[in-house]
């Protein structure tokens, strides 16, 4: 028996994930007896969304199908998506009907000069991310508030795998980790919406499945985020709680990189522990020149 189409299974997935989150309230039926599955099932939404429940388990499951537009739409109507489901779905369908893909020529992901320029002359923490969310760049403000990345190899220069790394973030906590988490976790899912076989995806995906069942717990929601803002708490030793709004910005490339940028209400007393954070920072960094002098 042949493989799943990489992208049918991405799609199988995301669909089960979203009918386990309905309940029949939520869609105006009755529950009935006792209830063997979390969710609706299969030959409920198949109702709703005017399909057979043989066809719409062969979609669940990944088999050989491809779902017209119109299909999709059904479904994105019977499970309620909100817009940004609704092309995540449509892009998974869409790619589920072209035929599975053959061996794909990826180009490393690099950052344009200009952007480690505007990186050096930026006063806030920034830095730049790769689609699988490898740390590719920093200025020395973000080193000053998410520590240091030199010592670690290039291959773990990675948020997915830097958030989940139990030592770092026992040293640097964070009391709205779950939604970072999810964030970052969502931003995998679009970017694995695009390429499933991708191998850095897969290989950090693999990775975090065997090591951590927070991780499984959060991936298996099939969330997806395109592009992503927010707010974000830093627990830092040195000068108390720092709340930053945080936003992400694509650079040139198809897909390309991101860079995120971390920034405080100004004359805020945020405003004024990243500016102390900074001095701190720096004063650090001069007394290792010196001691190299």
């Amino acid at each position: 028996m042949s493989s799943p189409h990489p992208y049918a299974r991405e799609l199988g997935g995301f669909l089960r994930a979203r009918r386990t989150r309905l309940r029949p309230r939520d869609v105006g039926l009755e529950p009935g007896g006792r209830r063997k599955v979390t969710g609706l099932r299969r030959e409920e939404l198949a109702l709703l969304a005017g399909l057979s429940t043989d066809y719409y388990q062969r979609i669940e499951q990944g088999r050989d199908v491809r779902p017209s537009d119109d299909v999709l739409a059904a479904l994105a109507g019977a499970l309620g998506l909100g817009d940004e489901e609704r092309r995540h779905l449509f892009t998974l369908g869409r790619a589920a009907r072209r035929p599975a893909p053959g061996p794909v020529r990826r180009e490393p992901e690099r950052v344009p000069e200009s952007t480690r320029r505007l990186l050096r002359v930026t006063d806030t923490p920034a830095v730049v991310l790769g689609r699988h969310l490898d740390l590719l760049d920093w200025n020395p403000m973000a080193e000053a508030l998410l520590g240091d990345p030199d010592g670690y190899p290039p291959d773990r220069l990675n948020m997915l795998l830097l958030l989940f790394d139990d030592a770092r973030t026992g040293r640097r906590g964070c009391p709205d980790w779950e939604r970072q988490a999810l964030d970052y976790i969502g931003m995998m899912r679009a970017a694995v919406a695009t390429d499933p076989t991708h191998p850095r995806a897969t290989a950090i995906v693999g990775e975090l499945s065997i090591r951590s069942a927070e991780f499984r717990r959060l991936w298996a929601r099939h969330d997806i985020r395109e592009s992503v803002c927010g707010t974000k708490t830093f627990r830092v030793p040195e000068v108390g709680d720092i709340v930053l709004d945080w936003d992400t910005y694509p650079l040139p490339g198809n897909p390309g990189p991101v860079m995120l940028v971390f920034t405080a209400e100004p004359d805020s007393a945020d405003a004024d522990r990243l500016r102390l954070l900074a001095s701190l920072h720096e004063g650090r960094k001069g007394a290792s020149l010196a001691g190299t002098l």
